[in-house]
């Protein structure tokens, strides 16, 4: 029978109940614009346009912010040391933050829109790339290992996009233009960026990743679905991936503090059973603590002993002061004899520790003298280097010190902040001060002050730190800001596409693709990722539609075009099949044409032109059968076109330059560097993740000096885990511990066991190494 919980267990579960309450009903983003401190701004930090070569102002997508025009590769776009330091301490060891930026990218360029990173370590990049219609995002994971998560998808059309990337734990969305593009479950990035990270917007460094094109409100807001800020019709009030986490992470604590408290009763019953022999003493009751019979104890400055159940005390006799010159007897707080003092000299006398004496100047003016005297100062636990010296005290604390905890004066609606070198004050979101020093900050009535964003039919009411937009008797609710009187989603008077979400909005409504398909919303298209092979077609996620002569679930497999009829013979000739494809013949004694159709025309035998849909791509009649492939590229030839042909490109500015600056690459050369495959194209640097095969096993290793994983069968060797909390563990004190979490094994210090899907693994903490 489980035992009965204890009073903290009841508390930590009303704690579990309060979290969930607000995890199913609080707002995804509450209060008026974003918080500064949550947002970073790289264009207004960076100060762009006073001294940035190959970066100049133009005119953006709209007026209400300053766009930058980023082109030619002699440009170093990076924030110095002391303004990347306070942009990424905003992000450092946050799981929820979104990348946002507007930009218009040239045409097939390929370029990073910002970069942290440290040495070869990108910890966040958010990369374009024209050459392979790619969206990448960098960044690495709680292993340390780098992640690289790419999107289809081509931003470098010339044309004005909005993007935006949110991060939620392990949960992507990508939005463009404000249609949700991907929705994604990757593996969690890490935000523990080194303080001398670098910060790089338009490029990876000096020499890579050069952005062309126009920017304009680059930000990373670091909050949950950040992208309402660029398309607030997109808040649906939705809890995010992290709520998620932290309940999961607040049930690991309770299955925790569970098991301690087994552990405790059980210890407790077995010395209850042990006292069937115990004798019944009489004890003493002094202040709610219980003394046993012959027990002293000291109350104030008395000894007290019970004696037969009745407490005697005496008071305490206190021995003569011999104290050493420099010192007098002086009573200190908590104890009743004097006690030797280091004293002070002031004015012939001898003053201790706290005495003070007034003084008037010739002004009439009082003074107040206190002495004070150092104490020896405690030892700290850090190092030389990471100990400060104090203006305000004798002794130095570690750098990181808490200086709130040693008491402060924020009122209720300030938090108190640690300092370098001590402790401010400052207001709660929706609060501002009511004197410099934050101390006391009074509510923003938004409502009052139209700082809210309350749209039609709606009622603005203010709560402490926020508002609430209630909407009229008889309306709709839309969204936390909108109410409307009807709504066209329900009753179907809708434009959306049957592969789109339809959105109710004020006086009308907004269509966004489903995932797994691309479009405005009107229009929605779907997206295989490229698994359809030999020029299939995506008609639906993952379902290809294959061209002729080909069938499968991706196309992969030939067909008999003769009997499906699907092929391009003339009607004067006779279709034969052939392996991969087919023949057309003449009948014996016929003289065929050898005309083939093409797209509904005919074309002649032996005719040649290039496709319409792909300017690289030549075709041909052959025998009545149509022959496409690549351009062959000549290089001899002068009119090569450089577009079909980049490799041919003599220019010494379509060379790429190594990052070690020891290799050139000429354009259309290929070379593989830190798991990812690379290409120069006329001068420019694209690289991406090298394809590894799909492993469909619940645990899997990277091993060292490879680029993919692969299945293991022992789960401790596993540095990646698919997860299944439904597989549970059952530790020492038979408690079920979900997978993924882990916990300090009982009676040691140093062994950290973890649950990995129904397997117990324990090795030694790397906090003790």
């Amino acid at each position: 029978m489980m035992p009965p919980l204890s009073l903290p267990v009841w508390m930590e579960l009303s704690q579990l109940f309060a979290f969930l309450a607000v995890f199913c009903a609080s707002p995804a983003v509450v209060g008026f614009g974003v918080d500064p401190a949550l947002r970073i701004s790289p264009i207004d930090e960076l100060t762009l346009g006073e001294g940035f070569d190959g970066v100049t102002q133009v005119q953006g997508f709209h007026s209400e912010s300053r766009a930058f025009h980023f082109q030619g590769s002699a440009r170093e776009v990076t924030a110095p040391a002391e303004v990347s330091e306070l942009m990424v301490q905003k992000l450092r060891g946050k799981s929820e933050f979104t990348v946002l930026a507007t930009l218009k990218q040239d045409h097939l360029n390929s370029g990073v829109i910002l970069s942290i990173h440290h040495s070869e370590h990108r910890f966040l990049e958010l990369e374009s790339s024209g050459q392979r219609s790619e969206i990448r995002l960098h960044y690495r994971t709680k292993g340390q290992q780098p992640h690289t998560e790419v999107f289809p998808y081509s931003l470098a059309d010339d044309q004005w996009h909005k993007v935006s990337v949110a991060v939620s734990a392990s949960h992507v969305i990508l939005h463009v233009d404000c249609n949700r593009i991907y929705e994604r479950v990757v593996e969690a990035p890490y935000m523990d960026v080194p303080e001398d990270a670098s910060f790089w917007l338009g490029q990876r460094n000096t020499a890579h990743g050069f952005f062309k094109g126009v920017m304009q409100d680059v930000q990373i807001l670091v909050m949950p679905q950040g992208y309402i800020a660029q398309c607030p019709d997109l808040n649906r009030t939705c809890p995010t991936c992290n709520d998620f986490h932290g309940l999961v992470q607040k049930i690991m604590e309770l299955q925790d503090i569970l098991a301690k408290t087994s552990s405790k009763l059980s210890r407790a019953e077995e010395k209850m059973n042990g006292l069937d022999g115990c004798y019944c003493e009489r004890t003493c009751s002094v202040k709610g603590v219980v003394y046993r019979e012959d027990e002293g104890w000291t109350d104030g400055c008395r000894n007290c002993t019970c004696t037969n159940g009745t407490v005697q005390c005496e008071a305490v006799s206190c021995p003569p002061s011999q104290c050493l010159a420099g010192s007098a007897p002086a009573y200190v707080k908590g104890a009743c004899c004097k006690e030797c003092q280091p004293v002070c000299l002031f004015g012939g006398r001898e003053l201790v520790d706290g005495d003070q004496r007034a003084v008037r100047d010739s002004s009439g003016r009082c003074l107040l003298f206190e002495c004070t005297v150092s104490h020896p100062c405690p030892e700290l636990n850090c190092s030389e280097s990471e100990q400060i010296t104090l203006n305000d005290r004798c002794c130095k604390v570690c750098r990181g010190h808490d200086f709130c905890s040693e008491g402060h004066g924020c009122a209720e609606h300030s938090d108190c902040v640690n300092l370098e070198a001590g402790d401010c004050c400052v207001c709660k979101d929706g609060f501002r001060p009511l004197r410099d020093d934050n101390a006391y900050c009074e509510d923003i009535d938004e409502c009052a002050e139209g700082k809210h964003y309350c749209r039609e039919n709606t009622m603005c009411v203010n709560t402490p730190g926020s508002f609430m937009c209630i909407c009229h008797t008889g309306y709709i609710r839309i969204d936390d800001y909108s109410c409307t009187e009807h709504d066209e989603c329900l009753t179907g008077l809708h434009d959306c596409d049957e592969n789109a979400l339809c959105f109710n909005m004020v006086g009308g409504h907004s269509c966004s693709c489903k995932p797994g398909y691309t479009g405005n919303g009107t229009v929605c298209k779907a997206m295989c990722d490229g698994l359809c092979q030999n020029g299939g077609t995506c008609v639906s996620p993952n379902n290809c539609v294959c061209q002729q002569g080909f069938t499968g679930k991706r196309c992969e497999t030939d067909i008999n075009e003769c009997k499906t009829g699907r092929n391009t013979c003339a009607n004067d000739t006779v279709c034969f099949n052939l392996d991969g494809g087919y023949d057309c013949r003449c009948p014996h004694g016929h003289n065929c044409t050898g005309d083939c159709i093409h797209n509904n025309k005919v074309k002649h035998s032996g005719q040649i032109w290039v496709l319409d849909s792909d300017r690289c791509s030549v075709c041909s009649c052959q025998a009545g059968q149509v022959m496409c492939r690549r351009m062959v590229c000549d290089c001899d030839n002068p009119n090569a076109d450089l577009f079909c042909c980049p490799e041919c490109d003599p220019r010494l500015s379509s060379q790429c330059l190594h990052q070690n600056g020891l290799v050139t690459y000429g354009s259309g050369d290929t070379w593989v560097e830190n798991c990812q495959q690379c290409q120069c194209l006329q001068g420019q640097v694209d690289c991406w993740p090298l394809p590894c095969p799909p492993v469909d096993c619940e645990f899997t290793v990277v091993p060292e000096g490879e680029c993919c994983a692969r299945c293991v069968t022992d789960p401790c060797q596993a540095d990646t885990i698919r997860n299944d909390i439904t597989k549970t563990c059952t530790d020492e004190h038979n408690i079920s511990r979900f997978s993924g979490s882990s916990w300090i094994k009982h009676g040691t210090e140093c062994t950290l066991c973890q649950c990995k899907n129904g397997h117990i693994c324990c090795s030694v903490d790397p906090m003790c190494l």
